[in-house]
């Protein structure tokens, strides 16, 4: 399109001879191709606009995501599903993430914005549960801007109001978009070349009262030069508060464990009062109230969700700059302009303390010298405790975006035409998490003293003097309530940021009809080619304690870097037959890409497509390629990190081992742990240590579909569509659970993993697990796609229309090490980390339309699954818990216009249906997985008005 020159996924001028086409109506999950804008939502009718809607006409093309080529749903070998900007908006949801997260393709591997512990607020979506860093994500054709502290683009920035389509291409796009496409490629396309002003609101809260919305959007767009120019301008603000784990009777009290017999246990080990370990018989004790101790017991037990939000409180605002000008048919100059502020607030249980957290040097446990008045043994005793005299831990993360896009397109003669873009993004990232505890204050209001500060392992001492000599320091019976000053002295607020830049200079070249092959029936051959230099960078820069390893809650150092990639990439389309006996169309695509990497060598990916549809009614198409992905930034460069996985010490359950159960003993009594007396001062959650691994290499893979559309004359409104397909992946970059770590390790089948594990503290508990990116193994994983669209007319004013998309998954197994066994995920949830694979996902959404006036009923319905934690299935033997059942959530909007307002109001989870109980040790159910339950029913109302 004139204005979107730069919004389109390829070149939008067309030589003299190329017809314009006839659009096609948009419905979700549709294999077809994008349409022309909807110029009837553009405001203006004079002569100038009418010339300029005529030359747009005249020059706009049929185009599909997976393709720099002119082609539509007829002709292209590629699975494309399409929806519009209204099907989003009338769905309720309140980010395009949200929305994504119902389709079936999409998987649960990405980030919700709402994810409490360890993730930075940002959106991502993934697809096919491939992980989120294998899909490739673009803005009008374009690659966005990352969020600075995800590997991603958050999909919280885009404003649903700005939406026109979004298209997704369900298959590997590396052989033309680059080493991200692994999974496939998701086409965002904004609302551009606009004419008039429109102003919506939106209005949005849970049946409980919370997760209270609010939505203002606008946009004015005017033409300029009669007709030759436009400008658009765009912006919006969203709230949306949160949701406490307390305000969900099903989320209040999580549940740490999955016995088989007996009662499970709730809440933390990790209490206010502080836990002492007995130095003589290794029993947890608790003060009794009268100045001794007492044994611990399951009613001490602590609910660290009184605190906790399970959704985060999201405050976006955007705004956007588009302008064109076409000079000539040889010279089109456009450029746009984005930016977004992101404020991300969440609350999180007081800060655990227990020791340092590697690789920092300060004790790696929280001891107690024998000679600290506050000890009753004459013998060093190891501490734990909550901070809840200090307060809950309230972090505010504030995010920055801005992208720039200058260029330049036109028609160079002899059918050839060119587009020349300049991308440059930044996004800045600050993070401040208030309530944080120094650790090496808090040794000073104990007395305690390293004799050796370089050894974490080092003997203590009981010196009052060092606090005596710290400033604001005073000495703190730690199983006391704590004094202001005491308070004032351990507590700092721990300030973090990151960076992250995109440099990127593309140029694309393309002829439609380079010339018509040399036999009967034969098509004009397509050429297109390219070239593309990319450069990005990451930083991340911790809060000085942090640094220092003065911090219980992380510990990393600076770390930065990036990489440079120039690449050239062609594609040739060849129409060997049309319209002949047989062969309606009979197309070969070629595509293929050369990648020279500033790190990782020179990659060349591929990929070949057939199109064949023998007669008007059916067509069969089908893809081969290959992948090639370098270790992005953040698998690299990311910053260390410190959450609390779900997860438990196996030298405190050895007895749940079943078979295994004398491997695992071994292990625990070669680091000098007796499993019979060990109580792990940690129940269901262990300290997890995130971030980059400068060590990973490449990973590359193969991906094939075949596919089927039916599309019957004698039945013009119903389109089905049936694809195969496979994704293989070898020396894949993949962030195994904390629990699959600890199993492979002591049980002896994964013995590799026993180097995540880092020392047990000088009192035999875990201190931390790394759990970073790595070259696992390798992933296999097919299934079926099957996509149905229906209209049938009821009267000269009412239609009824379905549309249903489904995934079937046949199978998803892999190796979690190079010369592992297969481990088969099909139909497993991965309830430790919320993600789950089941076997099958459907997405009806069924709408009934009276004149201005539409009912939609939509239904998402995901299949039973069995738990697994990622090493094993659960076994009703040792768990008591081993399954989840279907689920079926169902949402419901009506949408009116009237002259030139719109309104539109609906009701999510209609039922008030709760998520499937998972014992998951922090949220009682697979967050990821089952995100469309978290809120309640809620209800929505939107307003909007075009001037």
């Amino acid at each position: 399109m004139l204005g979107g020159g730069l919004v389109c996924p390829v070149l939008t001028v067309l030589p003299a001879q190329a017809q314009p086409p006839v659009a096609e109506p948009e419905t979700a999950g549709t294999v077809k191709t994008p349409s022309a804008p909807e110029h009837s939502r553009n405001r203006g009718n004079g002569p100038a606009h009418q010339a300029a809607q005529a030359r747009f006409q005249s020059i706009e093309q049929l185009t599909v995501t997976g393709s720099y080529l002119q082609g539509g749903r007829k002709t292209s070998p590629n699975p494309v599903q399409t929806i519009t900007g209204k099907e989003i908006q009338r769905s309720a949801v309140t980010s395009l993430g949200d929305y994504l997260q119902r389709m079936p393709s999409i998987g649960s591997s990405g980030s919700p914005n709402s994810l409490t512990n360890g993730g930075k607020g940002a959106s991502c979506t993934d697809l096919r549960n491939l992980g989120q860093g294998r899909v490739l994500v673009l803005i009008d054709g374009h690659r966005a801007t990352l969020n600075a502290g995800s590997e991603c683009v958050d999909l919280n920035t885009i404003p649903l109001q700005q939406i026109e389509k979004v298209e997704i291409l369900k298959d590997g796009g590396s052989g033309l978009y680059g080493a991200d496409a692994v999974a496939g490629v998701i086409n965002i396309h904004l609302r551009h070349d606009l004419t008039g002003s429109n102003i919506t609101m939106r209005g949005s809260i849970a049946q409980a009262g919370d997760a209270r919305g609010g939505e203002v959007s606008a946009y004015h767009g005017m033409n300029f030069d009669e007709g030759r120019g436009n400008v658009t301008l765009a912006g919006s603000y969203s709230t949306t508060g949160p949701i406490y784990n307390r305000d969900r009777s099903w989320s209040a009290l999580p549940q740490n464990d999955n016995p088989a017999t007996g009662s499970p246990s709730y809440g933390s080990s990790i209490i206010p009062s502080g836990v002492l370990i007995n130095p003589q018989t290794g029993q947890k004790m608790v003060p009794d109230g009268q100045g001794g101790f007492r044994r611990f017991t399951r009613d001490d037990l602590y609910n660290f969700a009184r605190y906790s939000t399970i959704m985060n409180r999201h405050d976006d605002g955007t705004a956007s700059l588009d302008a064109h000008e076409r000079f000539s048919r040889f010279v089109t100059l456009y450029g746009t302009m984005r930016y977004s502020h992101t404020l991300v607030e969440r609350t999180q249980s007081p800060a655990p303390v227990q020791g340092s957290v590697p690789p920092s040097t300060l004790p790696s446990s929280w001891l107690l010298p024998a000679a600290s008045p506050y000890n009753p043994w004459e013998r060093d005793a190891s501490i734990i405790k909550r901070m809840e005299d200090v307060g809950p831990r309230r972090n505010h993360i504030n995010t920055d975006t801005w992208t720039f896009l200058p260029g330049l397109k036109g028609q160079l003669g002899a059918g050839w035409d060119y587009d020349l873009s300049y991308t440059y993004g930044r996004s800045h990232l600050s993070s401040h998490t208030q309530d944080m505890i120094n650790y090496r204050n808090l040794l000073e209001t104990t007395g305690t003293r390293q004799l050796d500060v370089m050894d974490s392992r080092s003997p203590v001492v009981y010196d009052p003097g060092i606090c005596q000599a710290a400033q604001g320091c005073v000495l703190q019976n730690p199983f006391a309530p704590y004094s202001q000053q005491a308070k004032d002295h351990v507590r700092f607020t721990q300030k973090d940021r990151a960076t992250y830049q995109l440099r990127d200079t593309m140029l694309r070249l393309r002829n439609p009809h380079l010339f018509a092959l040399p036999w009967m029936y034969g098509g004009p051959v397509g050429v297109a080619a390219g070239m593309e230099h990319r450069g990005e960078q990451l930083s991340y820069h911790p809060d000085a304690l942090v640094a220092q390893g003065a911090s219980t809650g992380a510990a990393g150092a600076y770390t930065g870097g990036g990489f440079t990639v120039s690449e050239g990439y062609g594609e040739i389309q060849l129409p060997l037959l049309r319209r002949a006996p047989l062969a309606r169309d009979l197309t070969v695509d070629l595509q293929g890409r050369v990648s020279s990497y500033s790190h990782y060598g020179t990659p060349l990916n591929w990929k070949t497509g057939l199109h064949w549809a023998p007669v008007q009614d059916v067509a069969f198409r089908g893809t081969l390629g290959t992948s090639f992905r370098q270790p992005g930034l953040y698998d690299v460069y990311g910053g260390q990190t410190l959450s609390y996985a779900s997860a438990s010490d196996p030298c405190a359950h050895v007895g749940s081992y079943g078979s295994r159960a004398g491997a695992v003993q071994a292990r625990c009594q070669k680091e000098g742990i007796n499993p019979a007396s060990f109580t792990s001062s940690l129940v269901g959650q262990l300290p997890t240590l995130s971030g980059g691994n400068p060590r990973l290499g490449p990973e590359y893979g193969r991906t094939a579909t075949v596919g089927m559309d039916i599309t019957p004359r004698s039945l013009r409104a119903l389109r089905l569509s049936v694809d195969y397909w496979h994704y293989s992946l070898r020396d894949m970059i993949s962030t195994l659970s904390t629990q699959t770590l600890l199993d492979g390790c002591y049980t002896g089948s994964e013995p590799d993993f026993c180097g995540a594990i880092l020392p047990r503290s000088s009192s035999g508990q875990i201190t931390a697990i790394k759990a970073l990116p790595q070259n696992v193994g390798a992933l296999k994983t097919d299934g079926l796609d099957f996509s149905l669209h229906y209209s049938l007319p009821l009267g000269d004013r009412d239609q009824l229309s379905l549309h249903e998309n489904t995934q079937y998954l046949l199978n998803y197994r892999q190796k979690l090490t190079r010369n592992g066994s297969w481990q088969d995920y099909t139909g497993r949830l991965l309830y430790l980390n919320g993600s789950g694979r089941p076997r099958e996902q459907h997405y009806i959404s069924t709408t009934w339309r009276h004149d201005h006036v539409s009912l939609i009923w939509m239904t998402r319905l995901i299949s039973g699954m069995r738990m697994n934690d990622g090493h094993r299935d659960l076994d009703p033997a040792t768990s008591g818990r081993t399954h989840v059942g279907g689920t079926i959530l169902h949402d419901v909007t009506v949408s009116g216009t009237w002259h030139q307002f719109q309104l539109m109001g609906g009701i999510s989870n209609l039922f008030n249906r709760r998520p499937p109980f998972v014992p998951d040790g922090a949220f009682n159910t697979a967050f990821s997985q089952y995100s469309g339950y978290i809120a309640g029913r809620s209800f929505f109302l939107q307003m909007g008005a075009d001037f």
